[in-house]
């Protein structure tokens, strides 16, 4: 058994991708996406989300910078079909192209410090990084397959949700707990950037939010977190005793 807590280990999952290439594709981007995509130089990676007008979310993306007038965006399998609907929306008159493909990647849990080439940096760069990279690419002899149950865990571990699981297209950044990875606040306008600035500028809090807690042994995804008799909340992923869950504004939790 590996020890997704302390070793590196691989898991095959399918990315949905979209390129975007074209002279315009950097200031495109920069205009749709929560991050800053202006200052991105190639071989850079940020998280990002792309909104409605409305504040709410379509997807979560990791952004890598391939090159000046390229860029690939990658999501959850299932997402990338409304990320492309939601960025053509606003495309008038731009010189970049969207590619939608579905493509079998590997995630790799390199908490030991092993150096993967061509590995793309997702989640925190905290020593709970996951790398996500094309299968073509070969692995170190040292990092075994893993399973779903133990990526999972890393996830949870790392207090990374993704879409489908944990993120919902009707929740709001504030919900996400992870704006500080995906959202800049010194970039120019962007759909549903006003939602965004207001309540940080008022520094107010969501009535809810993901965040990561203890569970008991029985808890599963989409049960009520219960806390000495009263509802809290709801877990989105389990896995074992932590989990991540939607967690009422103000909720005692001990």
């Amino acid at each position: 058994m590996i020890d997704s807590a302390s070793s590196a280990f691989w898991v095959p999952i399918v990315r949905d991708v979209v390129t975007v290439t074209g002279s315009d594709a950097r200031k495109y981007l920069h205009s749709q996406l929560s991050q800053n995509i202006e200052t991105m130089q190639p071989g850079d990676v940020r998280a990002s989300f792309v909104l409605q007008p409305t504040g709410k979310i379509d997807a979560l993306l990791r952004v890598s910078c391939a090159a000046n007038d390229r860029f690939v965006l990658d999501t959850e399998a299932g997402f990338g079909e409304s990320v492309v609907t939601r960025l053509k929306r606003f495309k008038i008159r731009v010189n970049a192209d969207l590619d939608l493909q579905q493509q079998n990647w590997r995630a790799v849990r390199n908490c030991g410090g092993t150096t993967i080439d061509g590995s793309l940096a997702a989640w925190r760069a905290d020593g709970t990084a996951v790398d996500v990279f094309s299968p073509a690419l070969a692995l170190p002899k040292t990092i075994q397959q893993g399973t779903t149950e133990q990526f999972a865990a890393a996830r949870v571990a790392a207090m990374w949700p993704i879409m489908g699981a944990d993120i919902s297209t009707d929740m709001i950044l504030a919900e996400t707990g992870i704006v500080e990875c995906a959202v800049s606040f010194t970039k120019g306008c962007y759909p549903g950037q006003e939602l965004v600035e207001r309540m940080d500028s008022r520094g107010s809090t969501a009535p809810k939010m993901l965040m990561r807690i203890e569970c008991p042994a029985d808890a599963v995804a989409g049960s009520d977190v219960v806390v000495n008799g009263v509802t809290v909340g709801t877990y989105t992923t389990v896995a074992g005793t932590q989990a991540i869950a939607l967690i009422k504004r103000g909720s005692v939790l001990v």
